[in-house]
């Protein structure tokens, strides 16, 4: 059975930031992590909205965690990878590494 497996630029760096951040992470530690490590600005509105593809393609799972302990504490929603996305992850790794394999000095990297 075929899969769509087919993982877009910025998918591939909320899945990695929600695999470096851990089960429970929610859309602000994600964006910083992306701007931090990837040095790309992106919006909370595009972390969010990517986050509901990622769920409705079953690679993450989302819950509504108990509110703040603070007067007016917020509720967050929290991440986590499935297997599915877990092995979404490494497949796109894999293929990345096979792309790039041999063009260390094309790309300016050892």
């Amino acid at each position: 059975m075929a899969r769509d497996d087919s993982l877009g630029e910025f998918e591939h760096l909320v899945l990695l930031a929600v695999l470096r951040l851990g089960d429970g992470t929610y859309g602000v530690p994600i964006r910083d992590e992306i701007v931090e490590r990837a040095g790309r600005d992106v919006s909370f509105g595009a972390v969010y909205s990517t986050l509901r593809r990622l769920e409705s393609k079953g690679w993450i799972e989302t819950w509504m965690s108990t509110p703040t302990p603070v007067k007016g504490g917020r509720s967050r929603k929290r991440v986590r990878l499935t297997p599915a996305g877990l092995e979404t992850v490494q497949r796109a790794q894999e293929r990345l590494a096979r792309m790039t394999e041999g063009l260390g000095g094309v790309l300016g990297q050892p």
